[in-house]
Protein backbone atom coordinates (compact mmCIF):
# COMPACT_ATOMS: atom_id res chain seq x y z
CA UNK A 1 0.00 0.00 0.00
CA UNK A 2 1.20 3.28 -1.08
CA UNK A 3 2.13 5.71 2.15
CA UNK A 4 -0.06 8.24 3.32
CA UNK A 5 0.49 12.35 3.75
CA UNK A 6 -0.80 13.98 6.51
CA UNK A 7 -3.66 15.65 4.42
CA UNK A 8 -7.43 15.36 6.19
CA UNK A 9 -8.99 12.42 5.98
CA UNK A 10 -12.75 12.38 5.09
CA UNK A 11 -15.32 9.38 6.82
CA UNK A 12 -18.69 8.45 6.20
CA UNK A 13 -20.47 8.55 9.65
CA UNK A 14 -24.35 8.82 8.96
CA UNK A 15 -26.72 8.30 6.43
CA UNK A 16 -30.03 9.73 5.05
CA UNK A 17 -31.96 7.04 2.57
CA UNK A 18 -35.46 7.18 0.90
CA UNK A 19 -35.60 4.93 -2.02
CA UNK A 20 -37.29 2.57 -3.58
CA UNK A 21 -36.27 -0.19 -1.26
CA UNK A 22 -36.48 1.06 2.26
CA UNK A 23 -36.39 4.51 3.89
CA UNK A 24 -33.56 5.24 6.36
CA UNK A 25 -30.19 3.38 7.27
CA UNK A 26 -31.95 0.21 8.49
CA UNK A 27 -34.25 -0.37 6.43
CA UNK A 28 -32.51 0.57 2.78
CA UNK A 29 -29.68 -1.72 3.96
CA UNK A 30 -31.81 -4.60 4.88
CA UNK A 31 -33.78 -3.76 1.23
CA UNK A 32 -30.09 -4.73 -0.18
CA UNK A 33 -29.28 -7.95 2.04
CA UNK A 34 -32.72 -9.23 1.05
CA UNK A 35 -32.39 -8.35 -2.31
CA UNK A 36 -35.64 -6.44 -2.30
CA UNK A 37 -36.48 -5.48 -5.63
CA UNK A 38 -38.33 -2.04 -5.61
CA UNK A 39 -39.52 -1.57 -9.05
CA UNK A 40 -43.53 -1.87 -10.36
CA UNK A 41 -46.63 -0.08 -12.21
CA UNK A 42 -46.43 3.74 -12.52
CA UNK A 43 -48.83 4.77 -9.97
CA UNK A 44 -48.06 8.82 -9.78
CA UNK A 45 -49.09 9.33 -13.48
CA UNK A 46 -51.02 7.65 -16.42
CA UNK A 47 -48.38 5.99 -18.10
CA UNK A 48 -50.85 3.29 -20.64
CA UNK A 49 -49.87 5.67 -23.95
CA UNK A 50 -45.88 5.25 -22.97
CA UNK A 51 -43.57 2.04 -24.22
CA UNK A 52 -42.45 1.72 -20.37
CA UNK A 53 -44.76 2.37 -17.70
CA UNK A 54 -42.90 0.67 -14.62
CA UNK A 55 -40.24 2.59 -12.51
CA UNK A 56 -38.90 2.54 -9.15
CA UNK A 57 -41.75 4.28 -6.94
CA UNK A 58 -40.35 5.54 -3.15
CA UNK A 59 -43.70 4.13 -1.27
CA UNK A 60 -43.65 5.51 2.06
CA UNK A 61 -42.35 8.82 2.07
CA UNK A 62 -44.16 11.47 4.38
CA UNK A 63 -42.83 14.86 3.63
CA UNK A 64 -45.13 16.09 6.39
CA UNK A 65 -42.84 14.16 9.21
CA UNK A 66 -40.05 15.88 7.74
CA UNK A 67 -41.86 19.58 6.69
CA UNK A 68 -44.38 21.52 8.84
CA UNK A 69 -46.93 24.47 8.36
CA UNK A 70 -46.71 26.18 5.10
CA UNK A 71 -42.97 25.23 4.39
CA UNK A 72 -44.51 22.17 3.18
CA UNK A 73 -46.43 23.65 0.45
CA UNK A 74 -42.98 26.09 -0.82
CA UNK A 75 -40.90 22.62 -1.59
CA UNK A 76 -41.46 20.69 -4.40
CA UNK A 77 -40.55 16.42 -4.50
CA UNK A 78 -37.10 17.03 -4.90
CA UNK A 79 -36.62 19.53 -2.25
CA UNK A 80 -38.32 17.92 0.19
CA UNK A 81 -36.09 14.48 -0.30
CA UNK A 82 -33.33 17.07 -0.42
CA UNK A 83 -34.31 18.10 2.89
CA UNK A 84 -35.97 14.96 4.63
CA UNK A 85 -32.83 12.89 3.59
CA UNK A 86 -30.32 15.57 5.34
CA UNK A 87 -32.09 15.68 8.35
CA UNK A 88 -31.65 11.67 8.73
CA UNK A 89 -28.16 11.75 7.88
CA UNK A 90 -27.62 14.24 10.64
CA UNK A 91 -29.77 12.07 12.98
CA UNK A 92 -27.98 8.75 11.75
CA UNK A 93 -24.58 10.55 12.75
CA UNK A 94 -25.64 11.86 16.23
CA UNK A 95 -25.18 15.25 14.98
CA UNK A 96 -26.52 19.21 15.25
CA UNK A 97 -25.66 22.34 13.44
CA UNK A 98 -25.57 24.89 15.87
CA UNK A 99 -23.31 26.69 18.43
CA UNK A 100 -23.88 24.74 21.67
CA UNK A 101 -22.09 21.41 23.43
CA UNK A 102 -21.90 18.72 21.17
CA UNK A 103 -22.87 20.80 18.01
CA UNK A 104 -20.86 21.50 14.99
CA UNK A 105 -20.56 25.25 14.34
CA UNK A 106 -22.94 26.01 11.13
CA UNK A 107 -19.58 27.94 9.52
CA UNK A 108 -17.76 24.33 9.67
CA UNK A 109 -20.12 22.84 7.99
CA UNK A 110 -21.32 22.77 4.41
CA UNK A 111 -23.84 20.83 1.64
CA UNK A 112 -23.62 19.59 -1.61
CA UNK A 113 -26.21 17.89 -3.85
CA UNK A 114 -26.03 16.43 -7.11
CA UNK A 115 -29.18 16.20 -9.24
CA UNK A 116 -29.64 15.45 -12.97
CA UNK A 117 -33.22 17.27 -12.98
CA UNK A 118 -33.22 19.27 -9.98
CA UNK A 119 -37.14 20.77 -9.58
CA UNK A 120 -37.91 20.89 -13.25
CA UNK A 121 -40.19 17.69 -13.53
CA UNK A 122 -42.39 19.65 -10.83
CA UNK A 123 -42.74 22.45 -13.08
CA UNK A 124 -45.15 20.33 -15.46
CA UNK A 125 -48.02 20.92 -14.08
CA UNK A 126 -47.04 24.48 -13.35
CA UNK A 127 -46.88 24.68 -16.83
CA UNK A 128 -50.00 23.19 -18.16
CA UNK A 129 -52.07 25.49 -15.63
CA UNK A 130 -49.92 28.44 -17.14
CA UNK A 131 -50.96 27.61 -20.72
CA UNK A 132 -55.08 26.97 -19.31
CA UNK A 133 -55.09 30.24 -17.49
CA UNK A 134 -52.45 32.37 -18.25
CA UNK A 135 -49.90 34.12 -15.92
CA UNK A 136 -51.75 34.72 -13.07
CA UNK A 137 -51.70 30.96 -12.25
CA UNK A 138 -47.99 30.80 -11.83
CA UNK A 139 -46.60 30.29 -8.27
CA UNK A 140 -44.20 32.82 -6.64
CA UNK A 141 -42.14 29.67 -6.14
CA UNK A 142 -41.75 27.94 -9.34
CA UNK A 143 -38.49 30.19 -9.95
CA UNK A 144 -36.99 29.16 -6.62
CA UNK A 145 -37.91 25.47 -7.50
CA UNK A 146 -36.98 24.52 -10.91
CA UNK A 147 -32.79 25.35 -10.44
CA UNK A 148 -30.78 22.36 -9.55
CA UNK A 149 -28.83 24.00 -6.98
CA UNK A 150 -32.20 24.54 -5.13
CA UNK A 151 -32.01 20.80 -3.14
CA UNK A 152 -28.78 22.25 -1.32
CA UNK A 153 -29.69 25.60 -0.65
CA UNK A 154 -33.02 24.69 0.86
CA UNK A 155 -31.02 22.11 3.00
CA UNK A 156 -28.33 24.76 3.91
CA UNK A 157 -31.88 27.35 4.75
CA UNK A 158 -33.18 24.49 6.73
CA UNK A 159 -30.45 22.74 9.22
CA UNK A 160 -28.27 26.12 9.54
CA UNK A 161 -25.49 25.45 7.42
CA UNK A 162 -23.49 27.99 6.48
CA UNK A 163 -20.23 26.84 4.41
CA UNK A 164 -20.71 26.32 0.53
CA UNK A 165 -24.02 25.06 -0.70
CA UNK A 166 -22.85 23.33 -3.85
CA UNK A 167 -25.65 22.14 -6.43
CA UNK A 168 -24.26 20.13 -9.55
CA UNK A 169 -26.35 18.84 -12.80
CA UNK A 170 -23.68 16.48 -13.61
CA UNK A 171 -26.39 13.81 -15.45
CA UNK A 172 -26.45 10.64 -13.77
CA UNK A 173 -22.67 11.13 -12.01
CA UNK A 174 -24.58 13.91 -9.92
CA UNK A 175 -24.35 12.12 -6.63
CA UNK A 176 -21.34 10.95 -6.92
CA UNK A 177 -19.71 14.05 -8.35
CA UNK A 178 -21.46 16.02 -5.32
CA UNK A 179 -19.85 13.25 -2.49
CA UNK A 180 -16.19 13.60 -4.47
CA UNK A 181 -16.68 17.54 -3.85
CA UNK A 182 -17.85 16.99 -0.18
CA UNK A 183 -14.23 14.82 0.00
CA UNK A 184 -12.25 17.70 -1.37
CA UNK A 185 -13.95 20.37 1.24
CA UNK A 186 -13.10 18.39 3.95
CA UNK A 187 -9.43 18.16 2.46
CA UNK A 188 -9.03 21.59 1.91
CA UNK A 189 -10.45 22.33 5.29
CA UNK A 190 -13.31 24.17 4.40
CA UNK A 191 -15.84 22.07 6.48
CA UNK A 192 -15.31 19.46 9.06
CA UNK A 193 -18.67 18.22 7.91
CA UNK A 194 -20.58 17.66 4.67
CA UNK A 195 -23.52 16.71 3.66
CA UNK A 196 -23.64 15.55 0.51
CA UNK A 197 -25.18 12.72 -2.07
CA UNK A 198 -27.83 12.61 -4.82
CA UNK A 199 -31.70 13.61 -5.04
CA UNK A 200 -34.24 12.94 -7.88
CA UNK A 201 -37.72 13.12 -8.46
CA UNK A 202 -38.35 12.52 -12.08
CA UNK A 203 -41.14 10.59 -12.55
CA UNK A 204 -43.57 12.60 -14.02
CA UNK A 205 -45.09 12.60 -17.57
CA UNK A 206 -43.14 14.99 -19.57
CA UNK A 207 -40.01 13.79 -18.21
CA UNK A 208 -40.69 10.37 -18.09
CA UNK A 209 -41.64 10.57 -21.73
CA UNK A 210 -39.02 12.37 -23.03
CA UNK A 211 -36.76 9.45 -21.52
CA UNK A 212 -38.99 6.65 -23.54
CA UNK A 213 -39.09 8.47 -26.47
CA UNK A 214 -34.98 7.81 -27.41
CA UNK A 215 -35.67 4.30 -25.78
CA UNK A 216 -33.45 4.38 -23.35
CA UNK A 217 -35.64 2.67 -20.61
CA UNK A 218 -36.60 -1.26 -20.16
CA UNK A 219 -39.86 -1.92 -21.74
CA UNK A 220 -40.21 -4.98 -19.88
CA UNK A 221 -43.34 -4.04 -18.36
CA UNK A 222 -44.86 -7.72 -17.72
CA UNK A 223 -42.14 -8.54 -15.40
CA UNK A 224 -41.02 -5.49 -13.71
CA UNK A 225 -39.57 -6.68 -10.77
CA UNK A 226 -36.92 -8.56 -13.30
CA UNK A 227 -36.86 -5.25 -15.76
CA UNK A 228 -33.59 -3.87 -14.41
CA UNK A 229 -31.08 -6.41 -15.09
CA UNK A 230 -27.63 -5.29 -15.15
CA UNK A 231 -25.11 -7.15 -17.58
CA UNK A 232 -27.58 -9.07 -18.40
CA UNK A 233 -28.03 -10.48 -22.07
CA UNK A 234 -31.91 -9.77 -22.46
CA UNK A 235 -31.18 -6.57 -20.68
CA UNK A 236 -33.17 -3.34 -23.08
CA UNK A 237 -32.55 -0.32 -21.57
CA UNK A 238 -32.80 1.16 -17.91
CA UNK A 239 -35.33 1.68 -14.83
CA UNK A 240 -35.95 5.30 -13.47
CA UNK A 241 -36.34 5.21 -10.29
CA UNK A 242 -36.77 8.42 -7.78
CA UNK A 243 -35.10 8.76 -4.39
CA UNK A 244 -32.72 10.71 -2.48
CA UNK A 245 -29.36 9.89 -0.32
CA UNK A 246 -27.24 12.12 1.58
CA UNK A 247 -24.07 10.95 3.55
CA UNK A 248 -22.23 12.72 6.73
CA UNK A 249 -18.80 13.42 5.46
CA UNK A 250 -16.93 14.17 8.32
CA UNK A 251 -12.87 14.82 9.29
CA UNK A 252 -11.58 12.01 11.00
CA UNK A 253 -10.00 13.44 13.50
CA UNK A 254 -13.68 15.47 14.10
CA UNK A 255 -15.24 12.14 14.27
CA UNK A 256 -12.63 10.83 16.32
CA UNK A 257 -13.16 13.10 18.95
CA UNK A 258 -17.01 12.83 19.62
CA UNK A 259 -16.60 9.00 19.13
CA UNK A 260 -18.93 8.45 15.86
CA UNK A 261 -19.45 5.30 14.07
CA UNK A 262 -17.15 5.24 11.64
CA UNK A 263 -18.21 3.08 8.04
CA UNK A 264 -15.93 3.81 5.67
CA UNK A 265 -13.28 6.18 4.60
CA UNK A 266 -13.39 7.86 1.42
CA UNK A 267 -10.05 7.66 -0.12
CA UNK A 268 -10.46 8.63 -3.60
CA UNK A 269 -12.48 10.40 -6.04
CA UNK A 270 -11.83 11.56 -9.91
CA UNK A 271 -14.33 12.25 -12.76
CA UNK A 272 -13.43 12.72 -16.32
CA UNK A 273 -15.77 13.49 -19.48
CA UNK A 274 -15.76 11.52 -22.67
CA UNK A 275 -16.40 14.64 -24.76
CA UNK A 276 -17.89 12.00 -26.95
CA UNK A 277 -21.59 11.88 -27.32
CA UNK A 278 -24.49 12.93 -25.43
CA UNK A 279 -26.08 9.64 -24.82
CA UNK A 280 -23.83 7.06 -26.19
CA UNK A 281 -20.54 6.45 -24.33
CA UNK A 282 -17.24 6.66 -26.02
CA UNK A 283 -16.78 2.53 -27.24
CA UNK A 284 -13.13 1.94 -25.94
CA UNK A 285 -14.36 3.39 -22.57
CA UNK A 286 -11.24 5.79 -23.05
CA UNK A 287 -12.29 7.97 -20.01
CA UNK A 288 -14.04 5.68 -17.76
CA UNK A 289 -10.76 3.95 -17.94
CA UNK A 290 -9.05 6.97 -17.14
CA UNK A 291 -11.68 8.45 -14.17
CA UNK A 292 -11.03 4.90 -12.45
CA UNK A 293 -7.49 5.22 -12.49
CA UNK A 294 -7.39 9.10 -11.53
CA UNK A 295 -9.23 8.08 -8.54
CA UNK A 296 -7.38 5.02 -7.34
CA UNK A 297 -4.35 7.06 -7.66
CA UNK A 298 -6.55 9.99 -5.66
CA UNK A 299 -6.55 7.15 -2.87
CA UNK A 300 -2.95 6.21 -3.17
CA UNK A 301 -3.94 2.72 -4.17
CA UNK A 302 -2.28 0.52 -6.37
CA UNK A 303 -5.52 -1.45 -9.08
CA UNK A 304 -4.10 -4.76 -7.39
CA UNK A 305 -5.28 -3.17 -3.77
CA UNK A 306 -9.62 -3.08 -4.96
CA UNK A 307 -11.32 -5.58 -3.39
CA UNK A 308 -14.32 -5.47 -4.67
CA UNK A 309 -16.18 -2.94 -7.27
CA UNK A 310 -19.66 -1.61 -7.39
CA UNK A 311 -20.39 -1.17 -10.96
CA UNK A 312 -22.52 1.36 -12.50
CA UNK A 313 -24.80 -1.23 -14.58
CA UNK A 314 -27.25 1.07 -15.97
CA UNK A 315 -28.74 -2.24 -17.81
CA UNK A 316 -28.27 -0.60 -21.18
CA UNK A 317 -26.65 -2.43 -23.98
CA UNK A 318 -23.83 0.00 -24.78
CA UNK A 319 -22.86 0.96 -21.29
CA UNK A 320 -22.83 -1.95 -19.70
CA UNK A 321 -20.62 -3.57 -22.38
CA UNK A 322 -18.26 -0.26 -22.10
CA UNK A 323 -17.94 -0.50 -18.56
CA UNK A 324 -17.01 -4.34 -18.58
CA UNK A 325 -14.62 -2.90 -21.17
CA UNK A 326 -13.10 -0.32 -18.74
CA UNK A 327 -13.05 -2.91 -15.97
CA UNK A 328 -11.17 -5.16 -17.77
CA UNK A 329 -8.42 -2.38 -18.45
CA UNK A 330 -8.13 -0.83 -15.55
CA UNK A 331 -7.51 -4.24 -13.69
CA UNK A 332 -6.03 -6.43 -15.98
CA UNK A 333 -6.51 -10.49 -15.83
CA UNK A 334 -7.49 -9.81 -12.10
CA UNK A 335 -10.46 -8.31 -13.58
CA UNK A 336 -12.13 -11.74 -13.79
CA UNK A 337 -11.64 -12.91 -9.86
CA UNK A 338 -13.11 -9.30 -8.70
CA UNK A 339 -16.54 -9.16 -7.21
CA UNK A 340 -18.73 -7.37 -8.82
CA UNK A 341 -22.33 -6.02 -8.03
CA UNK A 342 -24.45 -4.17 -9.80
CA UNK A 343 -26.97 -2.84 -7.51
CA UNK A 344 -29.86 -0.77 -10.06
CA UNK A 345 -31.86 -4.68 -10.47
CA UNK A 346 -32.36 -3.68 -6.70
CA UNK A 347 -33.06 -0.20 -6.29
CA UNK A 348 -33.53 0.60 -10.24
CA UNK A 349 -31.92 3.96 -11.57
CA UNK A 350 -32.78 6.89 -10.28
CA UNK A 351 -30.59 9.42 -12.45
CA UNK A 352 -28.40 11.71 -10.04
CA UNK A 353 -29.27 10.13 -6.89
CA UNK A 354 -28.19 6.65 -8.21
CA UNK A 355 -24.10 7.27 -7.29
CA UNK A 356 -25.29 8.01 -3.94
CA UNK A 357 -27.96 5.01 -3.46
CA UNK A 358 -24.31 2.99 -4.86
CA UNK A 359 -22.10 5.37 -2.25
CA UNK A 360 -24.21 4.47 0.45
CA UNK A 361 -23.85 0.55 -0.33
CA UNK A 362 -20.05 0.76 -0.89
CA UNK A 363 -19.64 2.18 2.93
CA UNK A 364 -22.25 -0.55 4.59
CA UNK A 365 -20.55 -3.28 2.60
CA UNK A 366 -16.98 -2.33 4.02
CA UNK A 367 -18.64 -1.30 7.42
CA UNK A 368 -20.73 -5.01 7.43
CA UNK A 369 -18.68 -7.28 5.32
CA UNK A 370 -20.96 -7.77 2.68
CA UNK A 371 -20.58 -7.99 -1.33
CA UNK A 372 -24.40 -7.56 -2.21
CA UNK A 373 -25.70 -9.16 -5.14
CA UNK A 374 -26.48 -8.34 -8.97
CA UNK A 375 -30.06 -8.68 -8.90
CA UNK A 376 -31.94 -10.47 -12.14
CA UNK A 377 -28.31 -11.74 -13.87
CA UNK A 378 -30.01 -14.66 -15.29
CA UNK A 379 -28.47 -15.08 -18.85
CA UNK A 380 -24.98 -14.04 -18.86
CA UNK A 381 -23.85 -11.56 -21.93
CA UNK A 382 -21.18 -13.27 -22.99
CA UNK A 383 -19.47 -9.45 -23.67
CA UNK A 384 -19.70 -8.61 -19.88
CA UNK A 385 -17.91 -11.77 -18.55
CA UNK A 386 -16.87 -10.59 -15.38
CA UNK A 387 -17.39 -12.16 -11.42
CA UNK A 388 -20.26 -10.79 -10.99
CA UNK A 389 -22.55 -11.58 -7.56
CA UNK A 390 -25.29 -13.30 -8.39
CA UNK A 391 -27.75 -15.10 -6.65
CA UNK A 392 -27.77 -14.20 -3.08
CA UNK A 393 -25.38 -12.11 -1.64
CA UNK A 394 -22.51 -13.20 0.60
CA UNK A 395 -20.59 -12.09 3.52
CA UNK A 396 -16.85 -11.00 2.72
CA UNK A 397 -14.01 -8.96 4.36
CA UNK A 398 -13.85 -5.92 2.10
CA UNK A 399 -11.30 -3.01 3.04
CA UNK A 400 -11.54 -1.55 -0.73
CA UNK A 401 -14.22 -0.39 -2.43
CA UNK A 402 -14.23 1.31 -5.85
CA UNK A 403 -17.71 2.60 -7.29
CA UNK A 404 -18.30 3.60 -10.81
CA UNK A 405 -20.95 6.21 -12.14
CA UNK A 406 -21.39 7.01 -15.85
CA UNK A 407 -23.89 9.41 -16.86
CA UNK A 408 -25.29 10.90 -20.04
CA UNK A 409 -23.08 13.92 -22.22
CA UNK A 410 -20.25 11.38 -21.40
CA UNK A 411 -19.68 12.44 -17.57
CA UNK A 412 -17.59 9.76 -15.85
CA UNK A 413 -17.29 10.01 -12.14
CA UNK A 414 -15.50 7.20 -9.73
CA UNK A 415 -15.03 7.23 -6.01
CA UNK A 416 -12.93 4.65 -3.45
CA UNK A 417 -13.86 3.40 -0.28
CA UNK A 418 -11.96 1.92 2.32
CA UNK A 419 -11.83 0.62 5.77
CA UNK A 420 -10.31 2.85 8.14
Amino acid sequence: MMEHSHRPRCVVTGFGLITPIGTGRTQFWQGVREGRRGVGPITRFDASPLRTRIAGEVPDFDPGSHLGGKRLHRFDRFAQFSVAASRMALEDAGLAIGVGPGAVHPEDTAVAIGSALGGVPSAEADHAEFLAEGPRSVPPSLALRVFAGAGACQVAIELGSRGPAIGNSNSCASGAIAIGEGLRLIRDGVARVVLAGGVEAPLAPLTFTAFAVIRAMSTANDEPSEASRPFDARRDGFVMAEGGAVLVLEEMGHALERGATIYAEIAGFATTNDAHHMTAPHPEGRDAIRAMRLALRDARLAADEVEHVNAHGSSTLLNDRVETHAIKAVFGERARRIPISGTKGMHAHALGASGAFEAAIASLSVANGYLPRTANLRVPDPECDLDYVVGGGRDAIIRTVLSNSFGFGGTNACLVFRAP
